[in-house]
């Protein structure tokens, strides 16, 4: 059982520099603290992303952390050339020496693609050539592809990762008729959604593995992201939390209320009360978080925790404050209760 930690970033009620600041101060926490990796989202255009060219932030992370794991959770493929992912993967697993993790996907806001100039409805097929692109170029000395969009023929492959074959791959899944491609490809992933639904996922990646004639014991991390705040009473956790996952709320729907429409992809309820009911955040005290933490992991069948401890208009002693209870009195019991 691993611990990670997810950040939108989205923007907060800090200057930028600042708020650059508080973030590297807790990644710097959430190595001390021992978690397993960091993961990053790119999002363009909106409050819900501050950090739109992930490579350039993580290159500081790296600089600042000794073990922490670090990537994008995910690259969006639809809105960059492969040429040029591939090229920042390669630059960020040697500057880590090998802490690098990298997610992949197309992208799952329609506006920030179109304001790139991409159709929308081009987004999946243009993903899909440029994972194809992106793993030949970490594997061969050479990129040779001819598709829809993409053209390329003898492009050396001038640098190499740290970590052979590849750094770990990832990809957030949001169905269970998916788990067949990561399962093939050994794909790590990340998911949001109610427990039913994430156990739908899991239960059909864990088959889709056994179908496949692999051993469990090589599983690839199946992880979920869920919002934590642990304070020293319930109360003080629970006004914390409410009223920074306001803001995150308003910030990750303010593409679809601007261009006046609704997100079927992104059902958080809009308060945090609602959203503790549907099992997608917890806040309490450092035991009622760890029971619940527990609960979770055995309901969903996942063998990695990814928490989002800063959002919104959390304050960064808040934050901080949940990373040193959550790394001090929920992950050692439940890891040792897993062991």
């Amino acid at each position: 059982m691993k611990f990670g930690v997810f950040d939108h970033m989205d923007k907060s009620a800090m200057s930028l520099a600042d708020q650059y600041d508080s973030r590297l101060r807790l990644a710097q926490a959430y190595d001390r603290a021992g978690f397993h990796a960091y993961h990053l989202a790119e999002h363009h255009s909106t409050p819900l992303g501050v950090t739109p060219s992930p490579s350039v932030y993580l290159a500081a992370v790296i600089q600042r952390t000794q073990r922490l794991r670090v990537g994008p959770m995910v690259y969006t493929l639809s809105m960059h050339h492969p040429l040029r992912v591939l090229e920042e993967i390669c630059m960020l697993d040697q500057m880590s020496r090998g802490r690098l993790e990298v997610g992949l996907g197309r992208g799952v806001s329609p506006y920030e693609i179109r304001y790139y100039g991409v159709d929308p409805e081009q987004a999946q097929s243009i993903y899909q050539e440029s994972y194809q692109i992106i793993m030949q170029g970490l594997t061969e000395a050479e990129v040779n592809f001819s598709g829809r969009h993409f053209q390329l023929q003898h492009v050396p492959v001038e640098m190499q990762c740290y970590q052979k074959p590849t750094p770990p791959i990832w990809y957030g899944l949001g169905t269970p008729q998916g788990a067949r491609w990561v399962a093939e490809n050994r794909i790590n992933i990340i998911c949001n959604g109610t427990v039913p639904h994430v156990r739908a996922i899991t239960d059909s990646y864990r088959q889709a593995w056994r179908d496949l004639g692999r051993d469990a014991q090589s599983l690839p991390l199946m992880g979920v992201s869920r919002h934590i705040v642990i304070g020293d009473s319930r109360r003080a956790a629970q006004e914390s939390a409410a009223q920074a996952y306001k803001l995150w709320h308003r910030h990750l729907l303010h593409l679809w209320v601007k261009h006046g429409a609704r997100s079927a992809s992104l059902p958080f309820p809009e308060e945090f009360e609602a959203a503790q009911e549907a099992g997608l955040a917890m806040a309490g005290t450092a035991d009622e978080v760890r029971d619940w933490v527990e609960a979770q992991v055995e309901s969903m069948g996942v063998n990695y925790f990814v928490c989002r401890f800063a959002f919104g208009s959390m304050s960064h002693e808040d934050s901080l404050r949940t990373v040193e209870l959550f790394a001090s009195e929920v992950a050692p019991a439940l890891q040792e209760k897993v062991q």
